[in-house]
């Protein structure tokens, strides 16, 4: 009797502490949130830390098709784009006809500009999924994105659309002219966006579309249209992503043609799937990373694409979970206490993997700069292009590299199928 008084007990016990937890990581995030200009304060960088907000959220909203639903779009850019001509028109909007709308608002009007162009072609659009989805959305997105440039008394022509975020009414005293109230207006819009779409992957519409994304014909049987289901799961994405669009309209007080590209709609494809789709922290993931690496390489080499392309190679063909699957695999190591057995095998492996990436660097930047004849600086020692040992090093890292990871990336997989075996039999991995 004591025995099943005491097990019952132990439920709502740790139901308590995991709720305890996934509030206290909500409450983690806000806090950083609010701390981060405060201890990095600088202009730059809270530039940079409002363009990763930005990009957390349209991967998020993204998302909600990819990992949710199963819909891979090439396309997304176009609501987020229009969002941010939405935003756009609507600030000019409140300028001139003296609307008391304060510029908070305004990203929702962002978002119900993407919404409108979800729901308008997204019951055709939705009707198959795979890869003819995945086509009607390429072509959409270069269609609206060549339009843009045509239509001039909607998009502005290749100029794009201007707008004044400081002529709207004041918030409590703020006009939102310097960056830090800015920040501060874009984490807000993070959260708000945050919280919303978690909430969307619990409520039955979110675990339907997990239903759909794993087999739509067996959620026909029990009485649900795969079709309904991903046309709802579409316009919440695209009202999160014209959200997104709004807020970059606000952070730089225009909106053109660029907005609605096939660069914006594969940076947060690859956002998206280099964090990780299986879990909801993953797109955040990769969106402060990605945008990370698109600030830093821009100003250090011109092949910055192509580093993000073999960076989304290399998920793809070594961890298809993405960075959030590679962390979460090491959680039941974690509780049954056999990850010390593993790191060592990490350490071991630490040396040529760094080798052979130094020589894929070294190798791109020697294409690279050959003809211009630029000296590359790699980690402070610096190498001719057009010499011959630049070559014979770059070829020998990564030839060397390579071979000697692959025989230590071998110790690792061995040391992990013996940390996990243990971990199954103390019943911590499936």
């Amino acid at each position: 009797m004591s025995t099943a008084m005491t097990s019952t007990s132990k439920v709502p016990a740790e139901a308590a502490g995991g709720s305890l937890r996934f509030y206290g990581v909500w409450l983690i995030g806000i806090i950083v949130l609010i701390v981060l200009p405060m201890i990095f304060s600088s202009g730059g960088l809270l530039t940079s830390f409002s363009l990763i907000g930005i990009a957390i959220v349209f991967a998020l909203s993204y998302n909600i098709l990819l990992g949710q639903t199963g819909l891979l779009s090439f396309g997304h850019a176009v609501h987020y784009g229009l969002g941010g001509f939405a935003a756009c028109h609507m600030m000019n909007a409140v300028v001139s006809h003296g609307w008391p709308i304060p510029l908070p608002f305004i990203p929702l009007f962002g978002g119900i500009g993407g919404l409108v162009f979800a729901m308008i072609i997204g019951w055709v659009m939705t009707k198959r999924a795979g890869t003819v989805f995945a086509m009607i959305s390429l072509g959409i997105g270069e269609l609206v994105a060549s339009s843009s440039l045509i239509l001039r008394s909607v998009f502005g022509g290749e100029s794009g659309i201007t707008t004044d975020r400081t002529a709207l009414p004041k918030l409590l005293g703020w006009s939102f002219g310097p960056q830090l109230q800015v920040y501060y207006l874009i984490a807000f819009w993070l959260v708000l966006s945050a919280i919303a779409m978690y909430a969307l992957t619990r409520t039955p519409l979110g675990r339907i579309s997990n239903a759909v994304r794993d087999n739509p014909e067996r959620v026909q049987f029990i009485g649900y249209d795969p079709h309904v289901v991903r046309y709802i799961a579409y316009c919440f994405a695209g009202f999160f992503a014209g959200v997104a669009g709004g807020l970059t309209a606000i952070n730089f007080e225009i909106a053109n043609s660029a907005l609605l590209g096939a660069i914006q709609s594969g940076l947060v494809l690859f956002s998206t799937f280099i964090g990780g789709t299986a879990f909801f922290f993953g797109p955040i993931l990769g969106a402060i990373l990605v945008t990370y690496l698109q600030l830093g390489l821009t100003n250090l080499t011109t092949a910055w694409q192509l580093y993000f392309g073999i960076i989304f190679i290399g998920i793809v063909m070594y961890a298809p979970g993405g960075i959030a699957g590679l962390l979460m695999m090491h959680r039941p190591l974690i509780r049954a206490g056999t990850l010390w057995t593993v790191i060592p095998s990490y350490f071991v492996a630490i040396v040529p993997t760094i080798a052979l990436a130094c020589g894929v660097i070294l190798a791109i930047e020697t294409v690279a700069r050959f003809s211009g004849g630029d000296a590359i600086n790699l980690f402070g020692i610096a190498f001719n292009p057009t010499s011959p040992v630049t070559w014979i090093a770059a070829a020998v890292l990564v030839v060397g590299g390579a071979f000697v990871a692959r025989l230590t990336w071998r110790r690792i997989a061995e040391a992990w199928d013996r940390a996990a075996t243990v971990a199954r039999d103390r019943g911590y991995l499936a």
